[in-house]
């Protein structure tokens, strides 16, 4: 790889250096997850101080292109994509949107006895019967989520694995059974991995996850299924806009934009 030694001018060197290595991370140069450079090589390689080397890299961290790894280096973020989440959409969607190949395993797709925060959101009485769908989610053939779904017996004896290897639950239904998915709502939070999370997902016991409980409603807001889904937080994050209207409420901000941002 060709360098180039810095040189003082009306350009501060750690942002000379800090350009340069992004334009090799855009070239290819260095690819995601790829390890730059150690601070004494660039030293070495840019004819820079240290202090100039870790500027440049903070702000190249600041802006979500590396992350710093204490011990162990400085590697190159798994690439951003970001994708609207203001309309529902399915798993699939969201991943091809975002420009990502998805897969799923179906590990369980079983009938149980519903627990009680299951059945209060599906509208059904205590310990009545479901069906729990398990699946582990993929982007680019790496483990990105697992979620549970739950679905009245209704519309869960509906679906078989051979489909979800193949379909989403919103595909099936509405181009099947012509059950439209039709509004939905969305609770974002925290969550530690349990035993078996970590294993799926390829991360340490109690890791910190992301948890998004999802509702949808078909007609006449009958509802549809209830999903847990854990998401790695490394490879998945949300940003919001928003748009004050000074007309209206005193310049009361409403929502403009959700937007997940997936990591390849």
């Amino acid at each position: 790889m060709a360098t180039q030694r810095l040189t003082p001018g009306p350009v501060p060197l750690y942002h000379q250096l800090k350009q340069i290595l992004r334009s090799e991370i855009e070239r290819g140069t260095y690819k995601p997850s790829d390890r730059l450079p150690s601070e004494p090589e660039m030293i070495q390689l840019y004819g820079v101080s240290r202090i100039t080397v870790r500027q440049a890299l903070s702000e190249l961290e600041t802006e979500g292109i590396v992350i710093r790894r204490h011990g162990k280096g400085t590697y190159v973020m798994e690439r951003h994509i970001e994708q609207e989440l203001v309309r529902l959409t399915d798993f699939v969607e969201d991943m091809e949107l975002a420009g990502l190949a998805p897969s799923s395993q179906v590990l369980a797709l079983t009938r149980e006895a519903a627990k009680q925060h299951v059945t209060e959101v599906l509208g059904l009485n205590v310990e009545t019967e479901v069906v729990r769908i398990d699946r582990l989610r993929l982007a680019n053939e790496r483990p990105i989520a697992f979620d549970t779904t739950w679905l009245p017996l209704r519309f869960g004896l509906l679906l078989s694995e051979e489909m979800l290897r193949q379909e989403t639950i919103y595909h099936i239904l509405e181009t099947h059974y012509a059950i439209p998915v039709e509004a939905g709502t969305f609770h974002i939070t925290a969550a530690n991995a349990s035993t078996e999370l970590a294993h799926r997902l390829h991360v340490t016991l109690n890791a910190a996850l992301l948890l998004i409980q999802r509702t949808s409603y078909t007609t006449n807001n009958v509802p549809l299924y209830f999903q847990e889904r854990y998401y790695r937080p490394d490879r998945v994050n949300y940003s919001v806009s928003l748009r004050r209207n000074p007309h209206v409420n005193g310049g009361a901000s409403t929502l403009h934009e959700l937007r997940p941002i997936f990591h390849e």
